[in-house]
């Protein structure tokens, strides 16, 4: 798909300049800037699941972030979260209803005694969000993104750009190509940009749960829904302690968590954080980590994750093995194109599987702030070594860091990568597997077409 001639001439007029870019990652526990890291305090922004800012990941403990010098990455396939973006249409009710009740209760809320935390309700609290969109941190995510990679694979040059078709993956495109190409893609964009439909008779391996018809997001919103029965009752009944005849609901403070991670993706900071403690966040997080394991993870019945997973594994070794295909894929689309994935192969799995009941894990290894939060990346690396390996090597990058392959038989325990055969070999299961066939009938349905 061809963007608009106005959209090119905004995007090049209005691209952040790299004063603007840094500016974004002064504050890392906010700014979602593409060098902020795990730090070793708590920080709420890296516990708000798939909504957290993007931040890099921690490197795994004995695990080396760099290559050997002997090694070279001759091909590289990279799937691109959409950044950062404004709530969900249904996610924004929760939020402008909260707002609503709280501007009903302008006397009551003046005449509390509120606490230190909870004051700015006294000034009152507004809401200007939008539904959906990127949002000015998330276009700078993908911008840094963009001239990081540049950065990283000088060796490399990407020629194509891929999009899923949704409006804000195809602008999360546009920004990265702005950073990695600079004015250069207003030329390129006419023949180097396309798009895959997301939709329920396209085969793809960014959404392929779109056509697998006994899939259903209920899944993991059920999971949700149970757990925060749980969760939130008792949050409610401390901030209604707090604000007497306000009568907040589970709903009401659903919206006051929603507009903590919201209000960060928009605006980098947002008063309803400080209002619950490190616990009540971590809650809220988990009940994310449940959606997302339930309806794009290990959660999903039977093996539904492995099925839908495997379209992307199979597209990947089908690239790796080609020696004279192209040396780098560059591709837009989900937190749920990579959770699928790496459920698919059998990493960050929790035994036993995530419970909608809790106890909430502090060690599990399926955290979507992690794995997945905006603009999160997941890099796979094909290398060659002149000395330290033979064969063939292939590693993952997730969003910036090593993510060990333990799933291979012979991992390399100083960079958590392995041979490529290696990983063929233990992905012959998921390598079987083919999108419309007997497997894939039986798991999802004949998708008719």
């Amino acid at each position: 798909m061809k963007l608009s001639a106005s959209f090119n001439a905004f995007v090049v007029l209005s691209c952040i300049s790299m004063t603007g870019a840094h500016a974004l990652d002064i504050d890392i526990s906010i700014g979602g800037g593409s060098q902020s890291s795990v730090s070793s305090g708590w920080q709420l922004s890296q516990h708000l699941g798939n909504l957290s800012p993007y931040f890099k990941a921690p490197v795994p403990k004995g695990i080396q972030e760099d290559l050997p010098e002997d090694c070279t990455v001759d091909q590289i396939m990279t799937m691109i979260r959409h950044g950062s973006r404004y709530p969900l249409a249904s996610e924004l009710p929760f939020i402008t209803n909260l707002v609503a009740k709280l501007g009903n209760h302008t006397a009551d809320i003046q005449k509390a005694k509120l606490p230190g935390n909870l004051q700015f309700l006294k000034d009152g609290y507004t809401s200007t969000l939008g539904h959906d969109d990127l949002t000015a941190p998330g276009r700078a995510q993908l911008f840094q993104h963009g001239i990081d990679f540049r950065l990283n694979y000088p060796q490399l040059n990407a020629t194509t750009i891929l999009a899923g078709l949704q409006d804000r993956v195809v602008e999360s495109a546009q920004w990265w190509a702005q950073g990695y190409f600079g004015r250069a893609w207003a030329g390129l964009n006419a023949t180097a940009f396309s798009t895959i439909p997301e939709n329920n008779v396209t085969a793809s391996w960014i959404t392929p749960m779109n056509t697998c018809k006994k899939w259903d997001y209920n899944f993991g919103n059920n999971a949700t829904i149970e757990w925060g029965s749980i969760y939130l009752p008792p949050i409610t009944k401390r901030l209604n302690k707090a604000l007497p005849h306000v009568n907040l609901t589970n709903d009401d403070i659903h919206g006051a968590l929603y507009a903590c991670a919201y209000d960060l993706a928009a605006h980098g900071v947002s008063p309803w954080c400080n209002a619950f403690s490190s616990t009540e966040i971590e809650n809220f997080e988990y009940e994310l980590d449940l959606l997302m394991d339930g309806a794009f993870g290990y959660n999903l019945p039977g093996s539904m994750e492995t099925t839908l997973g495997s379209v992307f594994i199979n597209k990947l070794v089908e690239r790796f093995s080609n020696a004279t295909a192209q040396k780098v894929f560059v591709e837009f689309g989900h937190d749920t194109t990579i959770d699928m994935a790496l459920s698919a192969l059998g990493l960050v799995q929790d035994k036993p599987a995530l419970s909608a009941k809790g106890p909430v894990r502090p060690n599990r290894k399926f955290r979507t702030a992690l794995q997945v939060p905006f603009a999160a990346q997941m890099t796979w690396e094909k290398f060659t070594c002149s000395s330290t390996s033979k064969t063939p090597q292939i590693r993952l990058m997730l969003n910036g860091s090593p993510l060990p392959l333990s799933i291979c038989k012979k991992m390399d325990k100083k960079y958590g990568s392995c041979a490529f055969q290696d990983f063929i070999d233990v992905n012959k299961e998921q390598l079987s597997l083919k999108w419309g066939d007997n497997n894939w009938n039986t798991t999802c349905g004949d998708p008719g077409f």
